[in-house]
Formats: structure tokens, sequence, C-alpha cells
């Protein structure tokens, strides 16, 4: 008999990307969240088992795990891109908190196998160097403009050890760099660098402009590479509780990036950069060595790939 995975986010960037691998794979018997109406739910209604939900709610989030659940991968979020953590940094507090509050608190209940839970590098200090999961990490030295949700994050991340310590659930917590690839949020008021580039780049004429100054430094991974490190979280870790950094392992500044993504798309663009927008200026780049050693993954797309992967399911279906 099939395990039963619940992929909440099912919609969203990342949660469709896992949705449709697992669908391919058919390893599981799939149950999927949703909470706006969206064409993809008519897509596989023969092979996924939809479930609207709102999962801020007790209610929903019962609903989400009727029926059992033996893996869940938790990507439903409030999420967005530089614009909106300058200047409404609440919006990734509080429902991210409720949301994750209230289905780790099920699966306890439950006694679900496997709980997967994605983090983010939020809570890192900006370093010229790789950063490791050991490094100290302080609330109250985050970054001014993370502050809220990189310690939403770490609270959640305390949350998922706290649980793994008295219950029968397995927690994996997966500090993500910045992913991208198909079905990103290619909009330029709610996406993150790399996808608001390829929008400039791809719709562009003669020129793009880019926010900032272009020396902030991003560790960037194509999203197959981070299902392959959920496929072997699942498979390989043997603890009740892991935390891993996942991300490619080496960081690019912007201004490099927006250079890459105008080259590999084969336009002649000039490139002009407006400080007044709002930027976060850190470097970020992550130690990957304990995912590789505890579970056997190692990101395995270059960037120039990833760019060219991205550019063609762009080209392909916007």
């Amino acid at each position: 008999m099939k395990k039963k995975l619940l992929i909440c986010g099912a919609t969203g960037f990342l949660g469709r990307n896992i949705l449709e691998h697992y669908i391919n794979t058919d390893q599981y018997d799939i149950r999927a969240i949703w909470h706006n109406p969206t064409d993809l739910t008519d897509k596989y209604m023969d092979k996924v088992q939809w479930v609207q939900s709102d999962l801020t709610t007790e209610h929903g989030v019962k609903r989400a795990f009727y029926g059992g659940v033996d893996i869940l991968l938790q990507y439903a979020a409030v999420t967005s891109g530089a614009k909106d953590i300058v200047s409404k940094p609440y919006i990734h507090v509080t429902d991210n908190a409720v949301i994750n509050s209230l289905l780790m608190r099920e699966a306890f209940i439950n006694e679900i196998e496997h709980f997967i839970f994605p983090s983010c590098t939020l809570m890192y200090k900006s370093s010229d160097y790789q950063i490791k999961e050991t490094d100290e990490v302080s609330g109250d030295e985050i970054f001014s403009k993370y502050y809220g949700a990189g310690n939403t994050k770490v609270y959640l991340e305390k949350m998922c050890k706290f649980y793994s310590s008295f219950g029968k659930t397995k927690f994996s917590v997966l500090r993500q760099s910045n992913i991208y690839g198909a079905h990103d949020k290619f909009n330029l008021e709610k996406s993150h660098v790399f996808a608001a580039t390829i929008v400039k780049v791809m719709e562009a004429l003669d020129s793009i402009t880019v926010w900032g100054t272009g020396q902030e430094k991003r560790d960037l991974l194509y999203v197959d590479d981070l299902i392959d490190c959920i496929e072997l979280v699942i498979k390989n870790q043997k603890s009740n509780f892991e935390l891993m950094n996942v991300g490619l392992g080496e960081s690019i500044s912007i201004e490099n990036l927006v250079k890459k993504i105008v080259d590999l798309s084969g336009k002649k663009l000039y490139i002009n950069y407006d400080k007044n927008k709002p930027s976060i200026d850190t470097k970020i780049a992550l130690d990957v060595n304990k995912a590789n050693r505890l579970i056997n993954w190692t990101p395995t797309t270059s960037l120039d790939v990833g760019i060219e992967k991205t550019i063609k399911w762009y080209r392909e279906n916007r």
C-alpha cells in the first residue's frame, strides 16, 4: 500500500514543482491543499485528492489531515519579494506562525511519520564565508529588515525540535537558500530578485533597471535540486530531528547575476541601477556538507544550466 503524502501549498511555486514531481514518480497517494482558486486543481483531478482549506484555522488544518497522513511537505506560506520585506515586514510573521503551529500540533496528535519544514537563511548574518548550521544565530542580531520573518523562522525551527523530542513524528528543517525555476512568481510586485530579473530581461526591448547597487550576494538553488534533497531526507534521515542547509554552496552578486541572465537570454540590454529602490545588502553562501554527510545530497545543477532551463520554461509558458 502506498503511503499518504500531504503537500500543503501545492499551488504555489515550490509546492507545484514538488506536486508535479511526485505525480510523475507515482510513489504516493497524494493529497494537495489549496487556498486560492487556480486552474491547477482541474489539471490533475485523476491523480490528486485536492482539498481546499484555510490553514490559518484549526478547522482548516483538521480538514487537511482528514483520512490520514504519513508524510507532510509543508510549503504553504505567505511569501513575497524585497519590496514587501522592506515596506510591509509584518505580512511574513503572523499568518506563517499560525499556519505552522497548527500543522505541527496536528501532526503530533495524528502521530504522522515525517514532517518536512522549509526554513530559510534570513537568520544568518551577512558573511564573506560559507555559513554552517552551527554558526551562532542570535534573534537580536538578525538583519533589521529580516527581523520579524527571521525570528519567526527560528521560533518554528525550535517548535519542530520541541515536537520531535517527545512525539513519534520525525522532523526535518531545511534552511533553503533562494530557490528558482519553473512556476516561480514571475511578478514584479511579489517576486524575489531572480524571478524579477527574468521578467525584466525577457520583456525588455533595450534596457532594464535593477533595484539597489547590485552588490548584494545570494546563494541560488535550482528547484529540482531542492526536490532531490526532499526525496533523500525522506529516504535517509535516521534521527527524529535534523536541521540542515540546502543551497548551491556559493554566492553571486546581483550585478553578476543580472549580467549572466542577460547573456544567456541572447539579448543585448543596457543595465541601469536605481539606488533609491529597496534592496537588502547582505552576502550569503551556505555550507551544505551536513546534508551531504547525513542524507547523501549535493546540488547538481550549475547556475548557468539552471538559468538556461528557467529561460526556456519562461519562453514556453509565459
